[in-house]
Protein backbone atom coordinates (compact mmCIF):
# COMPACT_ATOMS: atom_id res chain seq x y z
CA UNK A 1 0.00 0.00 0.00
CA UNK A 2 1.46 3.33 -1.03
CA UNK A 3 1.98 5.85 1.77
CA UNK A 4 -0.23 8.91 1.67
CA UNK A 5 1.38 11.90 0.06
CA UNK A 6 1.11 14.97 2.26
CA UNK A 7 0.49 18.42 0.88
CA UNK A 8 3.82 20.18 0.41
CA UNK A 9 5.82 16.94 0.55
CA UNK A 10 8.12 17.12 -2.45
CA UNK A 11 11.86 16.44 -2.86
CA UNK A 12 13.55 19.63 -1.68
CA UNK A 13 17.19 18.55 -1.87
CA UNK A 14 17.66 20.05 -5.32
CA UNK A 15 16.29 23.41 -4.17
CA UNK A 16 18.38 23.41 -0.97
CA UNK A 17 21.58 22.51 -2.81
CA UNK A 18 20.97 25.03 -5.60
CA UNK A 19 20.10 27.77 -3.13
CA UNK A 20 23.17 26.93 -1.03
CA UNK A 21 25.46 27.20 -4.06
CA UNK A 22 23.85 30.47 -5.14
CA UNK A 23 24.06 31.96 -1.65
CA UNK A 24 27.66 30.85 -1.26
CA UNK A 25 28.63 32.47 -4.55
CA UNK A 26 26.73 35.63 -3.59
CA UNK A 27 28.50 35.66 -0.23
CA UNK A 28 31.84 34.97 -1.88
CA UNK A 29 31.33 37.92 -4.22
CA UNK A 30 30.41 40.06 -1.24
CA UNK A 31 33.52 38.96 0.65
CA UNK A 32 35.73 39.66 -2.35
CA UNK A 33 34.08 43.07 -2.81
CA UNK A 34 34.61 44.02 0.84
CA UNK A 35 38.19 42.69 0.75
CA UNK A 36 38.83 44.71 -2.41
CA UNK A 37 37.44 47.79 -0.71
CA UNK A 38 39.73 47.23 2.28
CA UNK A 39 42.68 46.67 -0.09
CA UNK A 40 41.97 49.93 -1.89
CA UNK A 41 41.65 51.66 1.46
CA UNK A 42 44.95 50.14 2.62
CA UNK A 43 46.69 51.23 -0.58
CA UNK A 44 45.20 54.71 -0.37
CA UNK A 45 46.42 55.07 3.19
CA UNK A 46 49.95 54.62 1.89
CA UNK A 47 49.61 57.17 -0.91
CA UNK A 48 51.56 60.29 -0.07
CA UNK A 49 51.61 63.77 -1.50
CA UNK A 50 55.04 65.36 -1.98
CA UNK A 51 55.40 69.08 -1.34
CA UNK A 52 58.77 70.19 -2.79
CA UNK A 53 60.26 73.32 -1.26
CA UNK A 54 62.13 76.29 -2.66
CA UNK A 55 65.90 76.00 -2.56
CA UNK A 56 68.11 77.47 0.14
CA UNK A 57 65.39 77.79 2.76
CA UNK A 58 66.64 78.25 6.31
CA UNK A 59 65.94 75.66 8.99
CA UNK A 60 63.65 78.12 10.78
CA UNK A 61 61.66 78.69 7.57
CA UNK A 62 61.30 74.94 7.06
CA UNK A 63 60.04 74.51 10.63
CA UNK A 64 57.59 77.35 10.07
CA UNK A 65 56.37 75.69 6.87
CA UNK A 66 55.84 72.44 8.75
CA UNK A 67 53.67 74.25 11.28
CA UNK A 68 51.58 75.80 8.49
CA UNK A 69 51.15 72.46 6.71
CA UNK A 70 50.18 70.66 9.93
CA UNK A 71 47.13 72.93 10.25
CA UNK A 72 45.66 71.78 6.93
CA UNK A 73 42.33 70.01 7.57
CA UNK A 74 42.94 67.58 4.70
CA UNK A 75 45.82 65.85 6.53
CA UNK A 76 45.35 62.57 8.33
CA UNK A 77 45.18 63.16 12.05
CA UNK A 78 46.08 59.73 13.42
CA UNK A 79 48.16 60.25 16.54
CA UNK A 80 50.24 57.09 16.13
CA UNK A 81 51.41 58.00 12.63
CA UNK A 82 52.84 61.36 11.68
CA UNK A 83 51.00 62.95 8.75
CA UNK A 84 54.02 65.09 7.83
CA UNK A 85 57.52 63.82 7.20
CA UNK A 86 60.49 65.93 6.15
CA UNK A 87 62.95 64.55 3.59
CA UNK A 88 66.06 66.59 2.95
CA UNK A 89 67.62 66.89 -0.49
CA UNK A 90 70.64 64.90 0.71
CA UNK A 91 68.45 62.06 2.00
CA UNK A 92 66.55 61.98 -1.30
CA UNK A 93 69.83 61.82 -3.22
CA UNK A 94 71.11 58.98 -1.00
CA UNK A 95 67.89 57.01 -1.53
CA UNK A 96 68.09 57.54 -5.30
CA UNK A 97 71.70 56.32 -5.35
CA UNK A 98 70.79 53.24 -3.31
CA UNK A 99 67.83 52.30 -5.51
CA UNK A 100 69.39 52.99 -8.93
CA UNK A 101 73.11 52.67 -8.19
CA UNK A 102 73.65 55.73 -10.40
CA UNK A 103 75.64 58.65 -9.09
CA UNK A 104 74.01 61.89 -10.18
CA UNK A 105 77.17 63.86 -9.34
CA UNK A 106 79.06 62.18 -12.19
CA UNK A 107 76.57 63.68 -14.65
CA UNK A 108 75.13 66.82 -13.09
CA UNK A 109 77.79 67.71 -10.58
CA UNK A 110 75.16 69.09 -8.21
CA UNK A 111 72.30 67.73 -6.17
CA UNK A 112 69.14 68.06 -8.33
CA UNK A 113 66.80 67.09 -5.52
CA UNK A 114 64.90 69.47 -3.29
CA UNK A 115 63.91 69.40 0.34
CA UNK A 116 60.37 68.09 0.60
CA UNK A 117 57.54 67.21 2.93
CA UNK A 118 55.56 64.02 2.39
CA UNK A 119 51.94 64.51 3.42
CA UNK A 120 49.44 61.80 4.35
CA UNK A 121 45.96 63.01 3.53
CA UNK A 122 42.57 61.70 4.64
CA UNK A 123 40.91 58.92 2.66
CA UNK A 124 38.06 61.17 1.49
CA UNK A 125 40.62 63.49 -0.13
CA UNK A 126 42.14 60.64 -2.17
CA UNK A 127 40.19 61.28 -5.35
CA UNK A 128 41.39 63.05 -8.48
CA UNK A 129 39.23 66.13 -7.98
CA UNK A 130 39.98 66.56 -4.27
CA UNK A 131 43.71 65.94 -4.73
CA UNK A 132 43.86 68.53 -7.52
CA UNK A 133 42.26 71.11 -5.23
CA UNK A 134 44.63 70.16 -2.40
CA UNK A 135 47.61 70.45 -4.75
CA UNK A 136 46.67 74.00 -5.76
CA UNK A 137 46.01 74.95 -2.16
CA UNK A 138 49.43 73.80 -0.94
CA UNK A 139 51.27 75.34 -3.89
CA UNK A 140 49.93 78.74 -2.84
CA UNK A 141 51.82 78.51 0.46
CA UNK A 142 54.96 80.61 0.43
CA UNK A 143 58.08 78.46 0.30
CA UNK A 144 56.43 75.54 -1.53
CA UNK A 145 57.87 75.12 -5.01
CA UNK A 146 55.66 72.31 -6.35
CA UNK A 147 53.25 69.59 -5.18
CA UNK A 148 53.15 66.18 -6.79
CA UNK A 149 51.35 62.86 -6.29
CA UNK A 150 50.79 59.61 -8.19
CA UNK A 151 47.97 60.93 -10.37
CA UNK A 152 47.72 57.96 -12.75
CA UNK A 153 47.86 55.51 -9.85
CA UNK A 154 44.99 57.22 -8.03
CA UNK A 155 42.88 57.31 -11.20
CA UNK A 156 43.65 53.64 -11.89
CA UNK A 157 42.55 52.56 -8.42
CA UNK A 158 39.23 54.42 -8.69
CA UNK A 159 38.43 53.16 -12.20
CA UNK A 160 39.35 49.53 -11.48
CA UNK A 161 37.40 49.56 -8.21
CA UNK A 162 34.26 50.80 -9.98
CA UNK A 163 34.63 48.13 -12.69
CA UNK A 164 35.12 45.40 -10.09
CA UNK A 165 32.01 46.45 -8.16
CA UNK A 166 29.94 46.47 -11.37
CA UNK A 167 31.11 42.95 -12.28
CA UNK A 168 30.37 41.68 -8.76
CA UNK A 169 26.90 43.22 -8.84
CA UNK A 170 26.16 41.62 -12.22
CA UNK A 171 27.29 38.19 -10.98
CA UNK A 172 25.15 38.46 -7.83
CA UNK A 173 22.12 39.51 -9.90
CA UNK A 174 22.59 36.58 -12.30
CA UNK A 175 22.76 34.07 -9.47
CA UNK A 176 19.68 35.55 -7.81
CA UNK A 177 17.64 35.36 -11.02
CA UNK A 178 18.85 31.82 -11.80
CA UNK A 179 18.03 30.64 -8.28
CA UNK A 180 14.54 32.17 -8.29
CA UNK A 181 13.76 30.62 -11.70
CA UNK A 182 14.97 27.22 -10.52
CA UNK A 183 12.86 27.37 -7.36
CA UNK A 184 9.81 28.51 -9.35
CA UNK A 185 10.12 25.61 -11.78
CA UNK A 186 10.64 23.08 -8.97
CA UNK A 187 7.61 24.37 -7.05
CA UNK A 188 5.49 24.20 -10.20
CA UNK A 189 6.49 20.57 -10.72
CA UNK A 190 5.72 19.83 -7.08
CA UNK A 191 2.30 21.44 -7.40
CA UNK A 192 1.60 19.52 -10.58
CA UNK A 193 2.49 16.23 -8.89
CA UNK A 194 0.05 17.09 -6.09
CA UNK A 195 -2.69 18.53 -8.27
CA UNK A 196 -5.22 15.85 -7.21
CA UNK A 197 -4.67 16.61 -3.52
CA UNK A 198 -5.01 20.34 -4.19
CA UNK A 199 -8.14 19.75 -6.31
CA UNK A 200 -9.77 17.64 -3.60
CA UNK A 201 -8.92 20.14 -0.83
CA UNK A 202 -10.28 23.05 -2.85
CA UNK A 203 -13.50 21.14 -3.56
CA UNK A 204 -14.09 20.70 0.17
CA UNK A 205 -13.52 24.41 0.81
CA UNK A 206 -9.78 24.75 1.51
CA UNK A 207 -8.58 28.31 1.02
CA UNK A 208 -5.51 29.25 -1.00
CA UNK A 209 -3.77 30.29 2.22
CA UNK A 210 -4.29 26.79 3.66
CA UNK A 211 -2.83 25.19 0.53
CA UNK A 212 0.09 27.61 0.45
CA UNK A 213 1.09 27.22 4.10
CA UNK A 214 3.02 23.89 3.92
CA UNK A 215 4.85 24.96 0.76
CA UNK A 216 5.82 28.35 2.21
CA UNK A 217 6.93 26.76 5.50
CA UNK A 218 9.12 24.32 3.63
CA UNK A 219 10.52 27.14 1.49
CA UNK A 220 11.48 29.10 4.61
CA UNK A 221 13.17 26.08 6.20
CA UNK A 222 15.06 25.25 3.01
CA UNK A 223 16.20 28.86 2.67
CA UNK A 224 17.40 29.01 6.28
CA UNK A 225 19.30 25.72 5.98
CA UNK A 226 20.85 26.90 2.71
CA UNK A 227 21.87 30.17 4.39
CA UNK A 228 23.53 28.31 7.28
CA UNK A 229 25.44 25.95 5.00
CA UNK A 230 26.50 28.79 2.67
CA UNK A 231 27.71 30.86 5.65
CA UNK A 232 29.71 27.92 7.01
CA UNK A 233 31.30 27.31 3.59
CA UNK A 234 32.13 31.01 3.26
CA UNK A 235 33.84 31.12 6.67
CA UNK A 236 35.76 27.93 5.82
CA UNK A 237 36.85 29.44 2.50
CA UNK A 238 38.02 32.61 4.24
CA UNK A 239 40.06 30.67 6.80
CA UNK A 240 41.69 28.54 4.10
CA UNK A 241 42.53 31.67 2.10
CA UNK A 242 44.04 33.34 5.18
CA UNK A 243 46.32 30.35 5.71
CA UNK A 244 47.41 30.16 2.09
CA UNK A 245 47.74 33.86 1.19
CA UNK A 246 50.24 35.81 3.23
CA UNK A 247 49.16 39.35 4.04
CA UNK A 248 45.48 38.70 3.32
CA UNK A 249 44.69 39.24 7.00
CA UNK A 250 45.70 42.91 6.61
CA UNK A 251 42.64 43.62 4.46
CA UNK A 252 40.08 41.56 6.39
CA UNK A 253 37.23 43.36 8.09
CA UNK A 254 35.47 40.96 10.46
CA UNK A 255 32.56 43.37 10.92
CA UNK A 256 31.90 43.35 7.18
CA UNK A 257 32.25 39.55 7.15
CA UNK A 258 29.59 39.38 9.85
CA UNK A 259 27.35 41.60 7.73
CA UNK A 260 27.78 39.26 4.73
CA UNK A 261 26.86 36.23 6.86
CA UNK A 262 23.82 38.04 8.28
CA UNK A 263 22.71 38.94 4.74
CA UNK A 264 22.99 35.28 3.68
CA UNK A 265 20.94 34.12 6.69
CA UNK A 266 18.24 36.66 5.81
CA UNK A 267 18.44 36.29 2.04
CA UNK A 268 18.07 32.48 2.09
CA UNK A 269 14.65 32.34 3.82
CA UNK A 270 13.54 35.46 1.94
CA UNK A 271 14.28 33.90 -1.46
CA UNK A 272 12.58 30.68 -0.37
CA UNK A 273 9.52 32.56 0.86
CA UNK A 274 9.12 34.95 -2.08
CA UNK A 275 9.81 32.35 -4.78
CA UNK A 276 7.50 29.77 -3.23
CA UNK A 277 4.69 32.27 -2.62
CA UNK A 278 4.96 33.65 -6.15
CA UNK A 279 4.91 30.19 -7.75
CA UNK A 280 1.98 28.92 -5.68
CA UNK A 281 -0.09 32.08 -6.11
CA UNK A 282 0.36 32.00 -9.87
CA UNK A 283 -0.44 28.30 -10.00
CA UNK A 284 -3.52 28.45 -7.77
CA UNK A 285 -4.99 31.32 -9.75
CA UNK A 286 -5.20 29.07 -12.80
CA UNK A 287 -8.59 27.53 -13.55
CA UNK A 288 -9.05 24.25 -11.66
CA UNK A 289 -9.60 22.31 -14.87
CA UNK A 290 -6.21 23.44 -16.11
CA UNK A 291 -4.57 21.62 -13.18
CA UNK A 292 -5.15 18.43 -15.17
Amino acid sequence: MKPKKKLGSYPGILITVSLTVALFLIGFCGWVAFSSKELIRYVKQNIEVQAYLDRDLSEATIDSLKQVLSTLPELENESEVSSIKFISADDAAATFLKETNENYQDILGDNPFRDAFTLKVKEEVLSEGELALFKRKVEQIKGVYEVDYAKDFVNGITENANKAYLVMSAIVLIFLIATILLINNTIKLALYSQRFIIRTMQLVGATNAFVQKPFITKGLIQGFIAGLIASALLVLTQQLALRQLEGLSLIQNQTMMGVVILILLILGPMIGLVSTFQSISRYLNVDLDDLY
